[in-house]
């Protein structure tokens, strides 16, 4: 069985989405469920249908999500905190156009660009990992080779 990493706050975030699943969601669908089944012939009944697939996806989430939490494995940031860049940490890049950027290195399931958090398993993190601030760091990217420099490592 193979363990899943996450930080405390990733895998806090999905111990909350399963509670909301089982405690607000499930019910919900259950309640639509039976109010679109009085509304009559079940074959043409476009409400039920959409309630039932629905209370698919919800039943299919909850069983991915008590999978992946059951293989857990919340990585600590040992104390007192590394000077180099390890899982969980917070690490503020500078490009060669000057532009700073902030990226957290997570599990790959807490990954989501759009709130700054990048997968251990991605490039970037790969070439991060044990790096000091000061350090420069090239990738291949689509575009060709990137060049950051480490500016501030935090956790």
């Amino acid at each position: 069985m193979e363990l899943i990493p996450f930080t405390k706050d990733g895998l806090e975030h999905f111990k909350k989405e399963l509670e909301h699943l089982k405690t607000v969601d499930r019910p919900e669908i259950i309640v639509a469920i039976a109010t679109a089944r009085a509304h009559g012939d079940l074959r043409e009944n476009a409400e039920y249908h959409a309630a039932r697939d629905r209370q698919g996806f919800i039943e299919a989430r909850i069983a991915e999500l008590e999978d992946k939490l059951s293989r857990a494995q919340v990585i600590a940031v040992p104390e007192p905190k590394p000077e180099n860049i390890r899982f969980g940490a917070w690490v503020t890049l500078r490009d060669e156009k000057n532009s700073v950027k902030k990226y957290r290195i997570v599990g790959d399931l807490e990954a989501d660009i759009k709130a700054n958090k990048i997968s251990v398993s991605s490039p970037l993190a790969r070439a991060l990992l044990g790096k000091l601030v000061g350090d420069l760091v090239e990738i291949q990217a689509p575009g060709g080779m990137k060049e950051y420099e480490v500016v501030e490592i935090d956790y």
